[in-house]
């Protein structure tokens, strides 16, 4: 889980204030912030999953299986399939998938 800090910030100027809210000039609304590194080592994981799913999707869309072999390509496809979830799994545990992906 990602930590949040939590800040006060003005609808009118925009100022963030944290840990407590200003002495009363401003209106406040409360916002949850996170650390930059954190958003972006969130954002490159999002971005690994987009990636392995958009090859998954992009083989489903671009292969026609040779006649009689529908049942094997949908198979194998399948198979891919279970791969990138087992990784996912893995990922989020925090172990290393034994398959690479």
């Amino acid at each position: 889980m990602i930590d949040k800090i939590e800040a006060w910030r003005c609808i009118g100027c925009g100022k963030i204030e944290a840990p407590q809210t200003c002495i009363g000039v401003c209106t406040d609304r409360k916002i949850e912030l996170v650390y930059a590194a954190d958003h972006e080592r969130l954002l490159a994981e999002l971005y690994e999953q987009t990636h392995s799913l958009e090859k998954l999707v992009r083989q489903l869309a671009t292969i026609t299986p040779r006649q009689g072999e529908w049942e094997s390509s949908y198979r194998a496809l399948q198979a891919r399939a279970r791969q990138y979830l087992s990784a996912q799994r893995h990922q989020t545990e925090g172990e290393q998938p034994q398959d690479g992906l």
